[in-house]
This record gives C-alpha cells, sequence and structure tokens, in this order.
C-alpha cells in the first residue's frame, strides 16, 4: 500500500516538474527572486510598533528601556526592509540593470528614505484616530479605537504603504495594503492619497482607487466605492486620473459609489446611502436618492405604504 502511495505522489511530482517548464506566468519557481509576504508582514508588524509604541510594544522590553527596543526595531526592519527592495527594485524600469553594489545601495538609501517618514505617518494617524473618536458616538475610548476598530487600521497600513509608493517602491506597498485587505474588508490601493483626520466607521466592503485624492476631515462608511467608470482601456489607462476627487469636510454613508477621474465633490457635501455618482456635486450640497418607499403586507392580507420620506432629512444617512 504505501508503495503504491509514493509511486503516485511521484508520479505527480513528474507531472507537476513537466508542467512547470512550459514557460507560464505563474512558473517563477525560484523564491530568491521574489519577495517574501510573510517577511514584508512581519515588517510591517514593527512598524505598528513604532507608530504606536505604547499600544504593540515587544512585550520583552520595559518601559525604561525604549530606546533599546525602538533601536532594535529599527535595525530589524533596516535589515529584512533592504534585502525586500533589493529583490522587487528590479520590478521597476528604473531600476533594470543595476548591478548588485548598486541595487544594495540604492535599497539603503530607500530604506532610510522611507523611515526618515515615519514621524509623518504618526503625524497623520494621532489626527486619524482623533477624528474616529470625535466621530463615533460608539467610541468611548481612543485605547478602544487603536486596538479594535478595522478602520484605522487600513488607514495605517495605507499611510505605510503609501510613503512607500510615493518612493517608487514596486509591489512591497501592494502585499502591505492587500494584507490589510484580508484582515478587515477595505480595500484602499496603496497610491490613494489621503489627508488628515480621516474616519473610516465600519468600514467592510470600502474600495479607494489608486488614484483617489481625499481632503481633510473626511468621513466614509461601510460599502462605499471610490472608483473608476470603466477600466475596458486596460493598460492603456495606467497612470492616469480615474478616481474621484473627494475635498475636506465631506461625510459619504453607506453604499454610496462615486466614480470617475473627473468627478469632484465639493467641501462640506453629504452624499447619502447607496447614491451612485458620476459627476462632480458642488460644495455644501446633499445627494441623497428621493421617495423610498416601504409596503407593508401583513398576515391578514391588508397592505400599507409608508409615509414619503422626503420630508424627513435623517433617513438618508444610513450607517
Amino acid at each position: 500500500m504505501a508503495h503504491k502511495l509514493e509511486e503516485q505522489i511521484n508520479a505527480l511530482v513528474d507531472a507537476y516538474l513537466d508542467d512547470y517548464a512550459q514557460g507560464k506566468d505563474i512558473d517563477k519557481v525560484d523564491s530568491f527572486d521574489h519577495p517574501d509576504k510573510e517577511t514584508i508582514v512581519d515588517i510591517l508588524n514593527k512598524l505598528q510598533r513604532i507608530v504606536f509604541p505604547g499600544f504593540f510594544k515587544n512585550r520583552t522590553f520595559k518601559v525604561y528601556t525604549v530606546r533599546n527596543d525602538i533601536s532594535m526595531q529599527l535595525e530589524d526592519i533596516l535589515f529584512h526592509l533592504i534585502r525586500q527592495l533589493v529583490v522587487v527594485l528590479p520590478y521597476g524600469e528604473a531600476y533594470t540593470g543595476l548591478s548588485e553594489t548598486e541595487l544594495n545601495d540604492k535599497a539603503e538609501e530607500l530604506a532610510f528614505a522611507f523611515l526618515n517618514r515615519i514621524p509623518k505617518v504618526r503625524e497623520y494617524i494621532e489626527t486619524d484616530v482623533q477624528a474616529a473618536f470625535d466621530g463615533d458616538p460608539a467610541a468611548f475610548y481612543k485605547d478602544e479605537i487603536i486596538y479594535t476598530y478595522p478602520g484605522l487600521y487600513a488607514i495605517f497600513v495605507n499611510r505605510i504603504a503609501h510613503e512607500l509608493y510615493l518612493l517608487g517602491v514596486p509591489l512591497i506597498p501592494r502585499i502591505m495594503t492587500e494584507h490589510a485587505h484580508s484582515l478587515t474588508g477595505i480595500d484602499i490601493n496603496p497610491g490613494a492619497t489621503i489627508g488628515k483626520y480621516f474616519f473610516i466607521d465600519h468600514g467592510t466592503g470600502i474600495v479607494v482607487g489608486e488614484t483617489t485624492e481625499i481632503g481633510d476631515n473626511v468621513k466614509i462608511y461601510q460599502g462605499v466605492t471610490l472608483g473608476a467608470l470603466s477600466t475596458r482601456g486596460g493598460r492603456s489607462l495606467n497612470n492616469k486620473k480615474r478616481h474621484p476627487t473627494i475635498c475636506n469636510n465631506v461625510t459619504i454613508y453607506s453604499g454610496a459609489s462615486i466614480l470617475g477621474g473627473e468627478t469632484v465633490i465639493g467641501e462640506n457635501a453629504v452624499i447619502g446611502g447607496n447614491c451612485f455618482i458620476t459627476k462632480s456635486i458642488p460644495a455644501g450640497a446633499k445627494v441623497y436618492i428621493r421617495s423610498q418607499e416601504l409596503v407593508y403586507k401583513y398576515a391578514d392580507g391588508s397592505a400599507s405604504h409608508s409615509e414619503d420620506l422626503d420630508s424627513d432629512e435623517s433617513w438618508f444617512y444610513i450607517i
């Protein structure tokens, strides 16, 4: 029985190896030529400890050794980040043809440039925590937001990944944001530009496209899409503005879709739940779906209709 099982396994291995030799795009089996997702996620976890030093600290260190803790975290991040950068930089056209020494030098330069931006990330994250606390009556403590809110975690990862994106680092930013996506259900492309005091409430199902621009004091709820009108153009749309611009102090309620690179939502606008928007909205406007009507059918066969809800401005703020 064992001999027969071994023969079957060997036959499968031979079949797979033959298939790998066909030259498919998915046949690159040399792991040393590809980024390591686990290492990148570990870098992200260590960066979380640096951004929130009192919350996600290494438990093997005490408060009075915080300097040593940060120093060791940075050394570890630098070592692994540089190695991952050396692997991914050749994906970018600007880095093809560089020697191993040149790649290492560039990777080190980019790693330090990125780590010098962490104070800026912390400045923005501080405002995001405040926005969540101010905007959510269910939040009793800021600690609760930092430890538990998926929206804040998705924003944190995006802010980290966005800085790498701005430095022209291939692949790693997307691996980071897709990791956050898998954990939170919130899909923010690392190319999206997001201002201060950004609040995502609930969060599941949110999509924010690569060329989206979001101003300060913006609040969005679950199921919101900030997307492109069409991707039928495929690669020809690369590096073109495909996603909307959301100005300061805008609130977008659940299920709303705002599409198109020329679409601008003006300051202080409110977009009601389930709205589908493909044209710009002026500053201060409120947009909502009109004349929602509920029909009630009862067990005795009778029926009634809800009142016209247009007169009640509260109903369209669906959260």
